[in-house]
């Protein structure tokens, strides 16, 4: 915090609520995590640039109350859990010019806060793509996995760092003290409180609207969500849990080896076996209350949207009465032509790999499975 302070001159870091995640964050790096010295620097930035932001961010509302008084209207929430194909979904959804979606060099790198007249032009862009590309020396094989872009969306787990109260800093490294901590006794609503206040900031300068905003990290807290944004709209993914649960494993085992070299694949799998089964059968339960009307959600098969992409992007276009053009049209389907998921090589992997059983998994998510009636791959 004080290397932040002097790092921007800025003093006040708003609410000390944030200290509690910070600590328990900290305190399980250092004693669990096993970093490896690239490691140590690679979490040390990571805590330090939401600490830089979140001093930018409460003295930019601050200083111009108007950004705190502009409304999000009716955001636009991709809320499928990883690897159900939400990440091609956001980026095509990006190339429509009457939606704002958050890139990742903006919200690693927020200040100034982003104008229209040099939005794609921001030096901003070239700087972060070139800190994303020396991923490729550490983790040469990640691509294959998941695109990194300086202008690609950027999920919501990376600006709610800012409150430490993020799945990313578990993905990440091995956290579990921290992990629990998040899962069964955080308050989420002040990183929705947080969200909110950065779209303000980021569209301050470069208005557009609804938000397409996307994170499988939602799954955990539609309530919370909900509560911060009434009038938010859903779209869910689905594809079958086991298949996920194996490729989010596989994901995370790699993502965690730029930071240690005592990375264990099979207890990632437990693991996020518990997150996943406990997001997807939220999920459910959220919907069978009937929380949310209708006409504000909408859910897509992963295989129909592989199959025929601009065919289920065309369902969520009616299911939310918004136009659909045909340069947009154009656009997405000139993308899909050049971006596929094999386009740097396959991401080889198979449940059998998580070392856990079928049968029990198939239990433990049969509430997400029996309700939204979903495909079976992994048998």
């Amino acid at each position: 915090m004080d290397e932040a302070r002097k790092k921007t001159g800025l003093e006040d870091f708003g609410d000390p609520g944030f200290e509690e995640g910070l600590d328990r964050l900290l305190d399980s790096l250092e004693t669990e995590a096993q970093l490896t010295a690239l490691g140590r620097v690679i979490a040390g930035e990571e805590i330090l640039t939401p600490l830089v932001n979140r001093l930018h961010l409460i003295d930019h509302h601050k200083r111009y109350p108007d950004i705190g008084q502009a409304d999000i209207a009716a955001p636009i929430f991709i809320i499928g859990m990883g690897r159900s194909g939400t990440t091609v979904l956001h980026e095509l959804l990006a190339l429509d010019p009457q939606f704002r979606v958050t890139q990742t060099w903006e919200v690693d790198y927020p200040f100034p806060p982003p104008e229209t007249a040099s939005y794609k032009s921001d030096p901003r862009i070239a700087d972060v793509q070139k800190r994303l590309n020396r991923t490729d020396v550490v983790l040469p094989d990640f691509k294959r996995i998941h695109r990194l872009g300086a202008t690609l969306p950027q999920e919501c787990v990376r600006f709610t760092t800012g409150e430490f109260l993020s799945l990313i800093f578990w993905t990440n490294y091995d956290v579990p003290s921290y992990s629990r901590w998040l899962k069964d006794e955080a308050d989420m609503a002040p990183a929705y409180q947080y969200h909110r206040r950065f779209l303000q900031m980021l569209q301050w300068k470069h208005p557009r609207s609804p938000w397409v905003l996307k994170s499988p990290a939602h799954l955990w807290s539609l309530d919370t969500l909900l509560a911060e944004y009434p009038d938010a709209r859903f779209i869910q993914t689905h594809r079958d849990p086991l298949r996920m649960l194996a490729s989010l494993s596989s994901l995370v085992t790699h993502l965690r080896k730029m930071s240690s070299n005592r990375v264990d694949g099979l207890q990632i799998a437990r693991e996020w076996a518990e997150w996943n089964a406990l997001g997807l059968n939220a999920s459910a339960e959220f919907r069978r209350r009937g929380v949310i009307s209708q006409d504000n959600i909408i859910d897509i098969d992963f295989y129909g949207f592989m199959d025929n992409p601009i065919v289920e992007v065309q369902k969520i276009y009616a299911a939310f009465d918004l136009s659909f053009s045909e340069h947009t049209r154009d656009a997405m389907q000139a993308y899909l032509a050049v971006h596929s998921a094999t386009q740097h090589g396959s991401h080889g992997y198979s449940f059998a790999d998580t070392g856990l059983d079928i049968e029990e998994e198939r239990n433990r998510l049969a509430p997400y499975q029996n309700f939204f009636n979903t495909r079976m791959e992994v048998t």
